[in-house]
């Protein structure tokens, strides 16, 4: 059997043998004791001869002696006859064993099989995508595999004690995060042996390798079981086995980045470690054999064997963690287990020297002991000098660091000469080590231009470094000259100078490279702790920071393609400057969600039940917030390093999307654009609509950085337009690759192709117009490119599928609303009772189709042009009828109201298809289904007035159509119940509809009454009446039991908390309602809500020990009075002045919302049990703090009642311009914006540019803000705007900065 020397390491134990035989192979141990050091008591077991007459006569009688005692360890598979009782943290391990154990068998079974991939394209887009998620995917399953080796490593170390010390919780940790990584790393694996070429079987070896990294962890699983039995050299094997599997998997993949030697010089300094402490046991062998003291000779053979087997658990981490040392967690194992090799030497030294006093063996002792922690640190330097990879660049930061601090002494040493030649001689030192250093590096550069640019820097420094010796010299040579001292100032000045230049490249090189590095750990950190967030699911009890843990999850899955992608860039083309602002970008845009992953982690780790899962995630959590601070610390000293970049490398970007987009077509002209995994029609149509907003905003920055001459926000502007872009042509590259018509393919993506081809230009006049702010011509050809920028992203958005069929609507409507401008009317052909007929179906016809414009717009884009196009038809059929109604009108006046009513349902017609387009490209779009909703409802509105000013002779046949065209509005409600229709809470709602259920019963029934004492001739009608009423009046009954049952439920106080919980969620959200008082006018209505808040909450506290049932009516009464409190606050806060006490009112509405939360939910718990003692205390407690928080917000209250009322005024006016703006705008965008009265723009210039400059001059501007002369403004006016929107009037553009 093949062990290590410390396990060969033989005991002193001696036994006498005389006549008496065993097999310990066969052996049965009735009670098994794991790792208990004991000491075997010799004696003799034979016999006294006897002396009796011999058979045969005489026999001869030899002598001699007992063979000395034998030294021998016998290994093998022993008969358990009895195990003692597992403790209760065992039982938990065996637990997490058997979860693990299943974990792995289905990796197993997942790995019989790769992935289907859809078929992938050939153009470039495409292998980029196939690149790109090989490259991810290595990325994941090299972290995995780091994660399976250090959780290895792990159980290795802390199962190396007795049983009764060992940290089960934390040896469950190792075991969970080696199971849920090993289920994620199947995953990873049969993603890539789907992407990977298997022309040469390459997919198979990468299968079976990971088939057997996951064998030899089931066999680990199997070994430590408490209950097993089996010797730790079974543990070890396994884990020497995970770590040659795990090597294995990493060379199949091609991410093996410790090579061969490395390993071998590794393995031989662990293996030098074990023969030292082999050696050293030796020693303490002697010194055991001479100790007097029986308790000092057993602690000696204690402490030998504890080292013993720290020097073996060693060498089993070195051969688990080599192939990923790398990783600092397995770096990490690794130095622990040597940390535990340097105790228990030191422990046995200590034994030694307490055995005995002879000097001669306490000197072998002392001297092995420093042999192995010679060895020790011989192999953590190792490790610790392939952790840093060996880089020779590190010796400039030390001698940089050095010169600069030397030069400012020299320069506050001015007038002591000594002091200064003193300083000089350190100086030339540091100089000649960076000069050297320098050289040496250049010998070994394999560029030559690099090495060129080395040796050029180094002579320069050394020049400098010959210069400043000369100047010392003289300053040594006359100390009292202050002449000679200001030469050396200066000389050393040049110096400072020279240095900065010749260790510029590399010093930025090594901060790339840490940037590199720390991006890796960064993301191998994510996947990790986004593992261990999956694998805490069972177990987290707690849904609200379940949900929270996996969307801040989600939004981390989607950062980590990017960064890895950045670092393979980086690492691929090493002198580029666009792959290395890539890389910082994707880092610092890393850093905002990873930080929110960490925040939700732990605040999800106390309610994960399963202990070691949550010792798993907070070690996790841990990890990655170290990870995200060295990526913080790198991204900033990388991006200080390289510069301003932003613009030449949005440009490259930019150019590099129009070749793909350009490959695209020619793989779309010859059938083989296939779309990307994931991609399909609906989401890339959404995400083109969306992004094309953003690329919109983002060049409206670009112009007014670029017109104002800021070069950093020009650069910042150019990066978020490039990123925007991208994501524009992967929409419209997955368009093109999902539509079946090459026509419609061709016209997306060229139109994609312009917009690249313009925001290139736009990007490269925005770079040329920083040289000259001030020039107009500059500014006027900026403004021309984004003309052409916007007219193409239009072009492109209207490319979509629909989106060309409600253009057509939009126009077909401006052409036929064309005939409602004429001077007279065409006669009419019809009676009247056939003309009001036609039109009363035309509108219901009209209105039916409004409706399936708005269900459409959610839908696909085949429904929206399917809808648009009947909507087309329909209005052009009413607007027909309702000319021939009006025509059937004899007074001019009602006939032109009719006009004007027509009119007015063309506009509503025309803002409801854009509403309708917006949000069918972009459906996140913030209050797009608002705007959609509202635009229906005025189509219907107008209908109706139409109708009702056309049918008003009519006793009551208007308000019966107006309520029959109403309720076809709403039942699009019913069907789609899940989006809210109003701001009330679920309790109000309940009120609301019960108290509306009686007034329809009411009104049913007065209905039947009437109908019945109204038209006596229409008498056969009266019992459909009265059955229609009755069924109404059923319905309505079994909506007021069901809304009982509903209320009368215990479970009511969780929907009360809902309720304040959304309340407390209006108050931060963005959009607030438009006010229609002034602050003074909600400051009152808050101060009355606040005061009943309080006065129920006193009376809870008296109710709460004098009648406890009453405690859900007051609890109603909370949550009623808060969410009206919470609508007045954020009122209150929008109208408040300044906006610090808007921020103190939602803020401590917010307070008051958790304390009013904290009382309902003890006051249901108080329902539940009212004699609980205890929550009744609660409850007490809680409505203290209510009232508190009360004080808190009419404290808040007071301080904002000052001045209000004037700005208020003015908003609404300026509120007032805008809605006519938008006006105007929909008559534009229809075609029907004419000029009134033959005027001009001439007539109107010089009002506008004086009312522009009275308006700049009532306008104090920020002190972070700039303002555009009147040419920049006529420049600006004309920037992109999003797709769908008019360009506004020239006006004052202002930047904040802030």
């Amino acid at each position: 059997m093949n062990t290590s020397p410390s396990v060969r390491i033989v005991l002193s134990l001696r036994i006498n043998f005389l006549c008496w035989s065993f097999s310990f192979s066969l052996s049965t141990i009735l009670q098994q004791q794991f790792n208990r050091v004991g000491r075997v008591e010799h004696g003799s077991v034979a016999l006294p001869g006897v002396i009796r007459s011999g058979s045969i006569g005489a026999e001869s009688l030899s002598m001699g002696t007992m063979p000395s005692a034998q030294q021998q360890v016998i290994m093998g598979q022993m008969h358990r006859g009895h195990m003692p009782p597992l403790s209760s943290a065992q039982q938990a391990l065996m637990g997490t064993i058997n979860t693990s154990m299943q974990a792995v068998q289905q990796a197993q079974a997942d790995l019989g099989e790769v992935d289907n991939l859809p078929p992938l394209g050939q153009d470039m887009a495409s292998k980029v995508w196939i690149q790109n998620k090989v490259d991810e995917s290595k990325h994941e399953i090299h972290s995995q595999v780091d994660a399976i080796t250090a959780g290895t490593a792990s159980v290795v170390n802390l199962t190396a004690g007795d049983p009764t010390d060992t940290d089960y919780t934390a040896v469950g940790c190792a075991i969970t995060t080696i199971s849920s990584n090993l289920t994620e790393m199947s995953k990873g694996v049969k993603l890539l042996a789907a992407l990977i070429e298997d022309d040469t079987g390459g997919s198979n070896d990468l299968m079976g390798a990971a088939r057997n990294l996951a064998g030899a962890v089931s066999d680990l699983l199997k070994a430590v079981e408490p209950a097993s039995g089996e010797p730790r050299q079974t543990v070890l094997s396994a884990a020497g086995s995970i770590g040659q599997a795990s090597g294995d998997l990493l060379l199949q993949i091609g991410e093996n980045e410790s090579d061969e030697r490395f390993q071998e010089v590794l393995m031989i300094l662990a293996k030098a470690v074990a023969n030292a402490a082999a050696m050293m046991v030796l020693k303490a062998k002697n010194v055991a054999q001479v100790a007097d003291d029986t308790v000092l000779q057993n602690r000696v053979i204690a402490a030998a064997t504890q080292c013993a087997l720290s020097t073996s658990q060693l060498v089993a981490c070195a051969k688990v963690v080599s192939p990923t040392i790398s990783s600092p967690v397995c770096q990490e194992q690794l130095i622990e287990a040597g940390k535990l090799v340097d105790r228990s030497v030191e422990g046995c030294v200590q034994a030694c020297l307490s055995a005995t006093v002879d000097g001669e063996m306490l000197k072998q002792m002392s001297s092995a002991a420093s042999v192995v922690g010679q060895v020790l640190g011989d192999l953590l330097e190792h490790v610790c000098h392939y952790a840093s990879h060996g880089e020779p660049i590190g010796r400039y930061d030390q001698a940089t660091d050095t010169i600069m601090t030397v030069t400012e002494s020299i320069f506050s040493s001015m007038g002591d000469a000594g002091e200064m030649v003193r300083q000089a001689r350190v100086l030339a030192q540091a100089t000649s080590d960076l000069v050297n250093a320098m050289r040496s590096d250049a010998e070994v550069e394999v560029d030559v231009d690099n090495s060129k640019k080395l040796l050029a820097a180094a002579k320069l420094l050394a020049d400098a470094t010959a210069r400043m010796v000369e100047a010392a010299k003289g300053a040594a040579a006359y100390p009292e000259n202050e002449d000679q001292q200001q030469r050396l100032r200066e000389a050393a000045e040049g110096l400072r100078v020279a240095t900065n230049a010749a260790a510029q490249n590399a010093i930025k090189k090594k901060l790339i490279n840490r940037l590199e590095n720390a991006a890796k750990q960064a993301a191998a950190a994510a996947t990790q702790t986004i593992a261990a967030s999956q694998n805490a699911a069972a177990s987290n009890k707690n849904t609200a920071a379940h949900q929270q843990l996996v969307q801040s999850c989600k939004a981390m899955a989607e950062h980590i393609p990017q960064l890895v992608q950045g670092v393979r860039g980086s690492q691929a083309q090493p002198e580029d400057l666009t792959t290395q602002l890539s890389l910082i970008i994707t880092s610092q845009n890393f850093l905002q969600p990873g930080s929110k992953m960490v925040t939700s982690a732990k605040s999800s780790v106390p309610t994960v039940m399963d202990q070691a899962a949550a010792m798993q995630l907070g070690q996790c959590a841990k990890n990655l917030a170290t990870s995200l601070a060295e990526l913080r610390t790198a991204a900033q000293k990388a991006n200080e390093a390289c510069g301003p970049m932003e613009i030449h490398s949005a440009l490259t970007a930019v150019q590099t999307l129009k070749t793909e987009l350009q490959d695209a077509k020619m793989a779309a002209i010859d059938m083989q654009l296939k779309p990307l995994p994931g991609e399909s029609m609906e989401k890339c149509a959404q995400d083109l609509g969306s992004t094309s907003k953003s690329v919109g905003s983002s060049m409206a920055q670009l112009l007014t950085c670029a017109a104002q001459g800021n070069e950093h926000y020009t650069g910042l502007a150019a990066r978020e337009t490039a990123q925007a872009l991208k994501t524009l042509a992967q929409a419209a590259r997955g368009v093109a690759a999902s539509t079946t018509n090459p026509q419609a393919a061709a016209s997306m993506l060229d139109s994609a192709c312009d917009v690249m081809e313009g925001s290139a230009m736009l990007i490269h006049e925005a770079k040329q117009a920083l040289v000259s702010p001030g020039d107009s011509e500059s500014q006027q050809r900026l403004a021309q490119v984004a003309k052409a920028v916007s007219h193409s992203l239009n072009n492109c958005v209207n490319c979509l599928p629909g989106q060309k069929d409600v253009d057509m609507a939009l126009r077909s409507i401006g052409e036929a609303s064309k005939k409602l401008l004429g001077e007279t009317l065409p006669p009419s052909t019809r009676s009247f009772q056939e003309a009001q007929s036609e039109l009363n179906q035309t509108a219901a016809d009209l209105n039916q189709s409004a409706g399936d414009v708005v269900h459409a717009s959610r839908g696909s884009s085949t429904q929206l042009a399917d809808a648009s196009g009947k909507f087309r038809e329909d209005f052009d059929d009413f607007l027909d009828a309702g000319i021939e109604m009006a025509g059937h009108t004899q007074v001019k006046d009602e006939q032109i109201q009719v006009i004007g009513n027509l009119k007015n349902i063309s506009m509503a017609s025309s803002k409801l298809l854009l509403a309708a387009k917006s949000l069918s490209v972009d459906p996140g779009a913030a209050n797009a289904k608002n705007l959609l909703a509202a635009a229906a409802r005025a189509v219907t509105e107008s209908i109706n007035q139409l109708i009702t000013l056309a049918t008003q002779q009519a006793p009551g046949q208007k308000e019966c159509d107006n309520a029959l065209r109403e309720l076809e509005a709403v039942k699009g409600m019913l069907a789609n119940p899940n989006e809210p229709v109003s701001n009330l809470s679920y309790f109000h709602c309940i009120e609301s509809v019960m108290e509306n259920s009686k007034v329809l019963g009411e009104s049913m029934a007065g209905i039947s009454q009437n109908c019945k004492t109204g038209d006596v001739p229409a008498s056969h009608t009266h019992d459909a009446i009265a059955e229609a009423a009755q069924l109404m009046r059923e319905a309505v009954d079994d909506i007021m039991v069901t809304l009982n049952e509903a209320a009368s439920e215990g479970g009511m106080v969780g929907a009360m908390v809902d309720s304040i919980a959304e309340a407390m969620g209006r108050l931060d959200e963005g959009t607030s309602p438009e006010p229609e008082g002034s602050f003074v006018d909600y400051q009152t209505t808050m101060v009355k809500y606040s005061k009943a808040i309080a006065v129920t909450a006193q009376e809870m506290m008296t109710k709460s020990v004098t009648c406890p049932e009453e405690l859900g009516g007051l609890a109603s009464r909370v949550t009623t009075d808060y969410s009206q409190l919470a609508l007045q606050g954020r009122l209150a806060a929008h109208t408040a002045e300044p906006q610090e006490i808007g921020f103190q009112i939602k803020a401590g509405v917010q307070e008051l919302g958790h304390g009013c939360i904290f009382l309902v939910q003890k006051a249901g718990a108080l329902q539940i049990t009212p004699s609980d003692s205890y929550t009744k205390r609660e409850l007490i407690e809680c409505a203290r703090t209510v009232t508190e928080k009360v004080s808190m917000v009419l404290s808040a209250l007071q301080a904002g009642n000052k001045g209000t009322q004037a700005c208020i005024t003015a908003a609404s006016a300026v509120s007032g311009i805008i809605a006519e703006l938008d006006t105007t705008i929909m008559f534009a965008s229809a075609g029907t914006l004419n000029a009134e009265n033959d005027e001009s723009f001439a007539d109107h210039r010089c009002v506008y540019k004086q009312n522009v400059n009275n308006w700049g001059h009532f306008v104090s501007p920020h002190e972070h803000s700039q303002t555009f002369t009147d040419a920049q403004s006529r420049a600006s006016c004309r920037a992109v705007s999003p797709p769908g929107t008019a360009t506004a009037p020239p006006t004052t553009v202002r930047l904040s900065r802030g």
